[in-house]
């Protein structure tokens, strides 16, 4: 058709009111962004991630702040009640149970927080090497993993703590030994989803290597799963320290933990309930508050829930 021949002065410019245009394309957002917008959207996970800060911002600087140390003892004011002085009171030997309790929060948390992250380098190691090459090493890894699992770990950590001396490094090193597998079957079942998509083929195809594909490729489209996993991971953590220190094969007087304080407050329950009653308090708002925060982030981060 010959464009010459168009007679302009029949078509006029159609007017659009702003309100009534049709937008085809949303603005450009990432997935951390969108998961952040869902995850507001839940409350109570928002309270507890607030309460969780709090707690850890608590466990950091209420100690620096305090003018008593954990260590400080005051034999005129054993088993003293809560007070102006001594907010949370005092133990048997008098020590300052506001510092002691948040000491021993910093301590457990610190203890579970190590523990993750070398949970989460080994398992997320372990798991994507095991699916990607497949074959007669994903079966050597995978009898590995079933030997480890076959052994009740509460065991393995008890008769690890009773070989070596207690201490911190020995915690974590306990806690480090069966943790990852957890973590490592949930990344190669992952992976083994993935490892056959077209963008993995593309990258062997261009010749990428096996640790770029996992580390480029595979792992971040794993994210979801690795997070809400070490959500689930730190107050499984703190929990089997405060036990272990709870029976007595774990941290020792003078040293603070939230297991060490609970179990000196078990002793007096009947007669000095305040001894047990805050960091009792304490454990339990971190335990809720990250399965309410991982319940949440698991909907947020969930593919099928982006629009």
């Amino acid at each position: 058709m010959d464009k010459s021949k168009i007679d302009r002065s029949m078509y006029q410019k159609a007017k659009v009111e702003a309100s009534e245009k049709e937008h085809i394309a949303a603005p450009a957002s990432t997935m951390l962004a969108d998961a952040w917008i869902r995850l507001k959207k839940n409350k109570a996970a928002v309270v507890a991630l607030f309460i969780l800060i709090g707690i850890i911002l608590l466990a950091i600087f209420a100690p620096i702040f305090s003018k008593y140390s954990f260590r400080d003892t005051d034999y005129n004011n054993v088993y003293g009640l809560p007070s102006a002085a001594h907010i949370f009171g005092a133990d048997q030997f008098g020590r300052d149970l506001w510092v002691r309790t948040w000491m021993g929060t910093r301590i457990s948390l610190m203890i579970a927080l190590v523990a993750a992250i070398l949970d989460l380098v080994v398992g997320v190691l372990y798991g994507a090497v095991s699916a990607l090459f497949g074959g007669k090493v994903d079966a050597i890894m995978q009898r590995i993993i079933e030997v480890l699992v076959g052994i009740p770990s509460l065991i393995i950590v008890i008769l690890f703590l009773m070989a070596f001396p207690a201490g911190v490094g020995t915690i974590i090193a306990a806690l480090s030994i069966t943790g990852w597998v957890n973590m490592a079957r949930l990344v190669r079942a992952e992976i083994l989803k993935l490892k056959n998509q077209e963008f993995v083929l593309a990258s062997q195809v261009l010749g990428t290597s096996k640790f770029n594909i996992i580390m480029k490729d595979l792992i971040p489209n794993t994210v979801s799963v690795i997070v809400i996993n070490v959500m689930f991971t730190i107050p499984s953590a703190i929990f089997t320290e405060a036990f272990l220190s709870f029976i007595g094969i774990g941290l020792a007087e003078p040293q603070a933990s939230l297991g060490v304080l609970i179990n000196g407050g078990y002793q007096v329950l009947r007669n000095y309930p305040h001894v047990l009653i805050f960091p009792a308090i304490v454990i339990v708002l971190i335990m809720v508050c990250f399965s309410i925060l991982g319940d949440g982030l698991r909907d947020a981060l969930d593919p099928q829930m982006r629009k």
